[in-house]
């Protein structure tokens, strides 16, 4: 039996991405993508609405991230899905679903598409996670007090 968990997402960071090292010191970065879909309803009137993912980044890829990303930023993130579990600090269960980024590309330029210059250099549009990079095992468990979030 064959499964597959793949999860790919084009859309605009609607936060400056938070890095953070574990207490091991691997470095985390999470940020937020938005994309938007439009349709037309049953009367013919045209419908808009937004999605809003959670992306979270390791190692190398995560501290590429937490420099070049930035709120507003139109961004091509790759990766599979999670959901992660922990207990609140009022006692109750919680839960969420995010993106773990393995691809991450970078679709506009620094400044707003503006040309490439000295002040606004191009930032390089692929950011993989290296194959030597030190990022945790998908098949590892990922303990919640390592999460520095």
């Amino acid at each position: 039996m064959y499964s597959l968990n793949r999860a790919t997402v084009l859309g605009n960071c609607t936060r400056d991405p938070e890095t953070r090292q574990t207490p091991s010191g691997q470095s985390v970065c999470s940020f937020g993508v938005a994309t938007n879909r439009t349709w037309t309803d049953a009367a013919g009137a045209k419908q808009e609405a937004a999605d809003f993912h959670n992306v979270v980044t390791w190692g190398k890829l995560a501290e590429i991230c937490g420099q070049y990303l930035a709120k507003g930023r139109k961004v091509y993130v790759e990766g599979r899905m999670q959901t992660r579990s922990w207990e609140g600090q009022d006692g109750q269960k919680r839960s969420t679903m995010e993106i773990v980024a393995e691809n991450v590309i970078l679709l506009d330029r620094v400044g707003g598409g503006a040309p490439a210059s000295a002040a606004s250099p191009f930032v390089p549009p692929a950011v993989s996670t290296p194959k030597d990079d030190p990022a945790p095992n998908p098949d590892d468990e990922i303990k919640v007090e390592d999460i520095p979030f």
